[in-house]
Parts: C-alpha cells; sequence; structure tokens
C-alpha cells in the first residue's frame, strides 16, 4: 500500500491512482493564487505523491494543473454579468461534474466562486469524493441561511477569517480556520528604489498606485471613474506618477485605457513588479478586494472604492448586515480605511480622499499602524496559510481513509 504523507506522518492510504488524485476548482485571480500555494503545500508535505485534476489560472498551471477550460470564464460578478452568460455556465458545471465521476478524484477541494463550485458539488453522485470548500461564503455579512444550506452538501470548510468558524459548526459542518493566504505572499517585501529607477521616476515624485480590479466588469465600470480622480489629483500634485498593477485577464483593456491618462503611468502585469509598486508608492486607489490587504500588508495608506450596476447594488443593500466592506475595516471594528462605494464613488470624491492621504503624514501613519494590527489578526507570523490549509486536506483525506463509510455519508449524502 502507498501512502500520502504530511509532515506529521501518514495521512491516506492509497491502493490506486485515484486515491492521490486532488480535483480542484478556481474561478478568479485570487482563487488561482490560492490554489497555487495549495498546490505546493500538498505537493510537499505529500512527498510529491498528490495529483491534480480540474480548474484553475495562469498560478495553478505553472503548479503542474492542466485546466478543462479557463478558468476567466468564471470570473463574473452580480446578476447582469451571470445572467447572459448562464448557459455557457451550466455547461461547464456539467463539464466538471462529468470529469469528476471519470476521474473519481478522492477530494474535490473547490477555492471561492460559490455560485459556481457549489452547483457542482451540489449534483455530483455517490460514491461521492470528500467535498471541501476554501473560502468560507460571508454569512456575517448577509445572508446568514446559508450557513446550513451549505452544511447540507460539503464535509469541510476552511476559512480564512478567525472570527468564522462559530457560524458553520453551529450548524453541523466541520471548519477550520487556516489564516488568510496575503500574509505569506510577499506584498511587503517589495523594492520601492528599484522600480523608480527601473521606470524613471524621481525618487521625490508622488508616485500613486491605481488597481482597477481583476474582472472586466470591475475595470470597465472603474477605470473612467480613476481617470477623473487622477486627473483631479494631477492639477495638485504636479509631479504625480501612477503605478498600475494588473493581471493577465483584464492586463490589455487595462493598458488600452491608461494610456491616454494625463499623468506619466506604468502599467505592471507581474507580481514582482506589482510588490515594486507598491513600496514605491506614496498611497493608492483601489478597488475593494485582496488588493487592499496586501496594500494594508505594504504599509501604504489607501482608498477603496467599488461601483456595481444599480441592480446589483440594490440587491445587496438589501442584504448587507455590516457596516464595512473592507476586511481591515471590520476587523479592527472602526473606518480605517476611507469607502467610496456606489454613488459615492466618483472622481471628485476620490481624489478628494486621495488628497487628504497625500497630503497628512499623519493619517498615512494611522493607516500604517492599523493596518499591521489587522495583518496579526490575519495570521502574520504563526505557520503559512497554504500549509495549514494542506495539512488539513490531508488530515480529513486521512480520517475518511480510516473510516470509509464515512467517506460517501458526509452532511447531506444519502444513507
Amino acid at each position: 500500500m502507498n501512502l500520502i504523507r504530511s509532515s506529521a506522518g501518514p495521512v491516506a492510504g492509497a491502493t490506486g491512482g485515484r486515491d492521490n488524485l486532488i480535483f480542484l476548482i478556481a474561478g478568479e485571480p485570487s482563487g488561482d493564487m490560492l490554489g497555487a500555494r495549495l498546490m505546493a503545500a500538498l505537493k510537499r508535505q505529500s512527498a510529491g505523491a498528490i495529483r491534480f485534476a480540474g480548474v484553475g489560472g495562469e498560478r495553478m498551471a505553472g503548479e503542474g494543473l492542466d485546466s478543462l477550460f479557463p478558468m476567466e470564464e468564471l470570473s463574473l460578478f452580480g446578476w447582469t454579468e451571470v445572467l447572459p452568460r448562464a448557459a455557457a455556465i451550466f455547461r461547464r458545471v456539467s463539464q466538471c461534474v462529468g470529469a469528476v465521476a471519470a476521474m473519481r478524484p478522492v477530494a474535490v477541494v473547490t477555492i471561492d466562486v460559490p455560485g459556481f463550485a457549489f452547483r457542482v458539488v451540489q449534483r455530483l453522485k455517490p460514491p461521492r469524493p470528500l467535498r471541501i470548500h476554501l473560502v468560507a461564503p460571508t454569512v456575517w455579512a448577509y445572508r446568514p441561511g446559508r450557513a446550513r444550506k451549505i452544511a447540507a452538501f460539503l464535509d469541510h470548510l476552511l476559512v480564512l477569517l478567525p472570527f468564522e468558524p462559530p457560524y458553520f459548526e453551529a450548524v453541523g459542518l466541520p471548519c477550520s480556520f487556516v489564516g488568510h493566504p496575503v500574509v505569506e505572499e510577499g506584498a511587503d517585501q517589495g523594492n520601492g528604489p528599484a522600480f523608480r529607477d527601473r521606470h524613471g521616476i524621481g525618487r521625490d515624485a508622488t508616485v500613486l498606485c491605481v488597481l482597477p480590479g481583476s474582472r472586466h466588469g470591475e475595470t470597465a465600470r472603474l477605470l473612467p471613474i480613476f481617470r477623473e480622480a487622477v486627473g483631479l489629483l494631477a492639477a495638485r500634485f504636479p509631479d504625480l506618477h501612477a503605478a498600475v498593477p494588473t493581471v493577465a485577464a483584464v492586463a490589455e483593456e487595462v493598458a488600452a485605457a491608461t494610456a491616454t491618462w494625463p499623468v506619466p503611468t506604468t502599467v505592471v502585469r507581474d507580481r514582482t513588479g506589482k510588490y515594486d509598486a507598491f513600496a514605491a508608492s506614496d498611497a493608492a486607489l483601489a478597488a475593494s478586494g485582496t488588493a487592499a490587504l496586501e496594500l494594508a500588508l505594504a504599509g501604504v495608506p489607501m482608498v477603496v472604492a467599488y461601483k456595481l450596476s444599480v441592480l446589483t447594488g440594490w440587491w445587496l443593500r438589501l442584504q448587507i448586515r455590516v457596516k464595512y466592506i473592507n476586511l481591515i475595516n471590520l476587523i479592527l471594528d472602526r473606518p480605517l480605511i476611507p469607502e467610496l462605494l456606489q454613488e459615492n464613488c466618483r472622481g471628485a470624491q476620490l481624489a478628494e480622499a486621495v488628497g487628504r492621504l497625500l497630503a497628512d503624514p499623519e493619517a498615512r501613519q494611522r493607516q500604517i499602524e492599523g493596518g499591521r494590527e489587522a495583518m496579526g489578526r490575519l495570521g502574520l507570523g504563526g505557520p503559512p496559510p497554504s500549509n495549514r490549509a494542506a495539512e488539513a486536506i490531508l488530515e480529513i483525506i486521512a480520517n475518511a481513509a480510516s473510516a470509509p463509510a464515512m467517506s460517501n455519508h458526509g452532511p447531506g449524502a444519502q444513507p
């Protein structure tokens, strides 16, 4: 018998190739990052015994995943983006379900994108693989009843925030806090002077890092507004330079849009360049999301902005149960980072908020110190979250292997 092992010892018995196969599903850049780090950790902890199949992006491909289809097809947000693509999305759901049935992996690990991932998981037929999801739906923010529904079809949930497990354990779903991956991404390791030298930016110039999002819908809505804000800031800060990190999925449209900006603008397409841009920046204007956490880790004060379609925004306002949308503000329970959303997401208001940060060293320092505090609560200084997630997954597999009857009769399974 072969054994999959972790640093703690044997964690799963394997009698054939299927028991070494994990099927992964990620659907957006942040999930691709999570998936890639998880794959690397699983390979390390199993001494290379684990194999992978499923759906992912360029970073997961770098760890050896041959994606069933382009991950970008799933990078949709809100009704107005999803509805026109509904038929194509359901075809991809069926494709994933069929692939799992044919490959018979020991586990299906879905990463975020619950709208897609949960449809796949719910359609899996007995004998089912273990069903593990990474990144909890935000039941603490809206629709708390989802926790009970999720418990009906998942075997285990891995969460990024320390306050999340009780929401799911209360309804019978085993849950493990693994920490937030931002703390191991290296966002605080950039080289600012090198970035300025590389792009001909003076040491005394004012650099604004602009992050307009990673989805087509986000960039389409935010780039024109951000352009207006940058133009207004240029009148106040004549030495202003914009650094615009982006991802492959939207890089061309970001480059085309920023080519006409009224300040010198550097578009950055690689991760190392992004972190160097962070280190070179005096402040940032960012779409709400993972980028805000990276900026906090890098010590870059920021203004967060977001704008949804009118219909999606109206629906979310009816559902939201929290005071803030930015995770730093939520963790600290205070409005450390300015949030300008929907009708407040306008060029003039963004320029005013960013201008205050650029002109006020004390305001910048308050943000930097608060960001450090929040990062500590997200796991900074502890074991890498990817290692914790991999160890948890291998342990779940080990427990199922020692009690095989349970592997097909988890929550929601037919007895």
